[in-house]
């Protein structure tokens, strides 16, 4: 630990200079604060690391990692699930001034094989030989690549009869169990080398964008870059030594790396890292987290289950709808925003405790109960769902960001929230509009620029600015997100239209899992949507139709009745804006069907390919 902690003393926050310097400056201030949560299989609960415990950790993995001769700034990628050993690993790779390659634990093995070759990876810390296997499989050489370490324990059995042989590795290259290399480590007694930390303008992560059209750009971010943003971000929304974060985005992702990963480090808040997307309802109700960094779908998903649930009861549903409304007044006249209607104040307070006793309380209980931050980022959240959740007294705050920025832009606060906008620009973040109302950014959290991608770093930004390629407004210091510059459909009769918009409005009905409008150099919008199964099986039972027959879902009565259903939720959008054609499917859209990206974005070029057929039929009729 000595060589961790000493590096530097900074005595503040503010004269912290690089990551590493400020986990050894986390540990040496409060040693035994609880700095992670980890589950615990076998006892069923969750057991605090303290964050001298996790400071130990980190040195043995950074003594490790040291032993295979490193060179300064080679890159280390990461393919593991959140957790203690993706920390570690992290952290040690910044202590030795090497570079992060965070890669995402569920990505298909040609993107990361890809992102191993480009990046020039010197090592791969994966979770399992599986994966090593599955990435060796693809065929693509990897030269660059000198160890691969799994966490897991390697077998050693043959495959039974039939499995075939196990896949070579293309790379000449032992894969080496991380349990052997701490032991040996430890087992050579070797003491910490004389370590020359990570200047601030050095490389602290090499972040490939999701890759929603062509192929994943590695992001060059400095320790400079990233610091600045953890302290800007501190500023606007201030976590406390005794606040628990909930950490289930992937760590792939610079707004988790950002504010679920760096910040609580920070703050010397805990972490308690999700099991699983699966079971994180579960992990919400026994970690009772008082912070919570999210994407919309997950909100999403919550508003759906509810409003399924209110469907069978129409005095429930006028019950949530007023409670909704009251709370929504309520947080209004607290922002000074303008309140809609007439209703006195003093009435709202009057009912207030009994409407939150009765349904608020219980809504917040699905979150565990003490959420005094919920951040919402990575994309757009609809109104109906900000008024609904923030009405009943969860606290989200719209942000925004993007893994050139480090990653956050602008964000609302606490006592400074707009739901409509995505806040004020961050503390020493500079925002214009250009050409085309693109929002354009200046700041210290701004990317070096893209790896080996000379024309791509030179085409993102004008005079200086950053061009994020996305249409805003600014009004009154707050900003407000219009659409994307890429993705703007132009119809064949010259109306332009977001689709994000329009996909937003019909995913707000329960019915709907996800939604991809499109209609480029087309005569009118269609769209294709993933209906909920549930949802699928009420409405195919109302027109005689069976659920389970995949034919059932061509059917023109099962068409008609959903498209009308998506033009009752468009009915605000122009006339040309609203779908006037439709096709139905089950099959959600994943990362792992590469028609999601990571970070839950779609993927618009791979979902032209993979319904092309279905697009044309729906254009031909």
């Amino acid at each position: 630990m000595t060589n961790l902690i000493e590096q530097h003393r900074p005595r503040t926050l503010d004269e912290v200079r690089t990551l590493s310097e400020l986990f050894s400056w986390r540990v040496a201030q409060t040693p035994q604060g609880d700095a992670y949560l980890q589950y615990d299989e076998a006892a069923g609960s969750w057991t605090p690391v303290s964050w001298q415990a996790m400071g130990e950790r980190v040195e043995r993995m950074a003594l490790a990692l040291e032993s295979l001769q490193l060179q300064r700034g080679a890159r280390i990628a990461i393919l593991l699930p959140n957790g203690l050993d993706a920390v570690c690993v992290d952290q040690a790779a910044l202590a030795l001034a090497c570079v992060p390659v965070p890669l995402h634990a569920l990505d298909n093995p040609a993107s990361i094989a890809y992102i191993l070759d480009d990046s020039e990876t010197s090592i791969l810390v994966a979770q399992s030989m599986a994966q090593w296997q599955a990435i060796a499989g693809t065929g693509v050489a990897l030269p660059s690549l000198q160890h691969v370490i799994i966490v897991e324990p390697i077998p050693h059995t043959p495959p039974a009869a039939g499995e075939g042989s196990p896949v070579l590795p293309i790379s000449p290259v032992s894969p080496i169990p991380l349990g052997d290399l701490l032991a040996a480590t430890a087992a050579a007694g070797s003491a910490p080398a004389t370590r020359r930390p990570p200047e601030p303008d050095e490389l602290a992560a090499l972040v490939y964008t999701s890759g929603t059209t062509g192929k994943p750009k590695g992001v060059m971010l400095t320790h400079d870059n990233v610091l600045e943003n953890v302290k800007a971000t501190y500023q606007r929304v201030t976590p406390f030594p005794e606040d628990v974060f909930l950490s289930f985005l992937p760590l792939s992702h610079t707004f988790e790396r950002t504010g679920g990963y760096y910040l609580p480090i920070a703050s010397g808040s805990c972490v308690a890292h999700a099991r699983s997307v699966a079971l994180l309802s579960e992990d919400m109700l026994t970690v009772r987290p008082t912070i919570l960094i999210s994407v919309p779908r997950i909100y999403e998903r919550v508003y759906s289950v509810l409003k399924g649930m209110l469907a069978a009861s129409a005095l429930k549903s006028r019950l949530f709808q007023w409670t909704q409304a009251v709370g929504w007044r309520r947080f209004c006249r607290l922002q000074g925003l303008p309140v809609e209607g007439n209703v006195p104040a003093a009435l709202d307070e009057l009912a207030w405790p009994l409407l939150d006793k009765l349904v608020a309380t219980p809504l917040r209980a699905r979150f565990g109960g003490r959420l005094r931050v919920a951040v919402s980022g990575g994309a757009a959240l609809s109104t109906p769902i900000a008024h609904c959740f923030i009405g009943l007294g969860l606290p989200i705050l719209q942000g925004y960001g993007m893994t050139e920025t480090s990653p956050v832009v602008a964000a609302n606060a606490l006592d400074d929230n707009d739901p409509v906008t995505i806040g004020r620009p961050l503390a020493g973040v500079e925002v214009r509009i250009g050409d085309n109302q693109e929002l354009q950014v200046r700041s210290r959290s701004v990317m070096r620029g893209y790896w080996k991608r000379e024309a791509d770093t030179a085409a993102a930004f004008i005079d200086g600015w950053l061009r994020t390629g996305d249409q805003a407004s600014i009004v009154n210091g707050r900003i407000r997100i219009l659409g994307r510059l890429k993705e703007i459909i132009v119809t064949s009769t010259g109306e332009k239209i977001a689709p994000a918009d329009l996909e937003l409005a019909i995913t707000s009905d329960p019915l709907f899992e996800q939604a991809y409008a499109f209609g480029d150099n087309r005569p009118f919008i269609a769209c294709i949507v993933v209906l909920s199964r549930s949802g699928w099986e009420r409405l195919a039972a109302g027109l005689n139709l069976a659920p389970e027959a995949p034919d059932s879902l061509l059917a023109p009565s099962a068409c008609k009745a959903v498209l009308q259903r998506i033009r009752e939720l468009t009915r605000s959008f122009p006339h040309y804006a609203q779908p006037r054609a439709v096709a139905l499917t089950l099959e959600p859209w994943t990362s792992e069907n590469t028609l999601m990206t990571p970070t839950l974005k779609l993927k618009r070029n791979n979902l032209a390919a993979h319904f092309a057929a279905d697009i044309e039929q729906l254009y031909r009729r």
